[in-house]
């Protein structure tokens, strides 16, 4: 029998509870779970990709499934293909979402048309949370606890109060 594997990337910079739904979700539909923490320098990242890996790892310890963290700096489909993976797990928040992740799916295919791209409805509890938008909160000393685990709430916390808050 043929294991299937997916493949969730992300910046999770950081992991918020939007990320930790798709992933529970996600580990339900593979026999193994790599979650892909990237790289990506344009997004300006708050914390190093060893501090998002640690993260992430915490964050999912005890969560059913095989789940796998690793970093990757390379094409998506190139990771996925390392990995054995046959699927790409995305998640989506809304409209907006769809039409790039449509496209992404689309050129991916075009690089690797044996794996497949499977897209999931984050909760709609969890919709608005975008990691983006929590260290946007957390700069200007907003309550993150909604958005976020306490442990990954302490960790931004105390990365805002080391870079200094905005609007102080």
């Amino acid at each position: 029998m043929t294991t299937r594997t997916g493949v969730y990337p992300g910046t999770f910079d950081p992991i918020t509870l939007g990320h930790m739904d798709i992933i529970r979700r996600g580990a339900k539909l593979v026999d193994r779970l790599v979650i892909g923490v990237t790289t990506n320098p344009s997004k300006n990242p708050m914390f190093s990709v060893e501090e998002r890996v640690a993260m992430v790892r915490r964050e999912v310890e005890g969560l059913d499934g095989d789940i796998r963290v690793v970093t990757f700096d390379s094409l998506l489909m190139d990771f996925a293909e390392r990995e054995g993976a046959n699927m790409i797990v995305r998640g989506l928040r809304a409209v907006a979402d769809f039409e790039y992740e449509y496209q992404m799916a689309g050129m991916n295919q075009q690089l690797n048309s044996r794996i497949e791209t499977v897209f999931l409805m984050a909760d709609v509890s969890l919709q608005p949370i975008a990691s983006r938008l929590v260290k946007e909160i957390a700069m200007f000393g907003g309550d993150i606890r909604k958005f976020v685990t306490a442990a990954v709430r302490d960790e931004v916390v105390a990365r805002v109060d080391t870079i200094g808050r905005k609007g102080s």
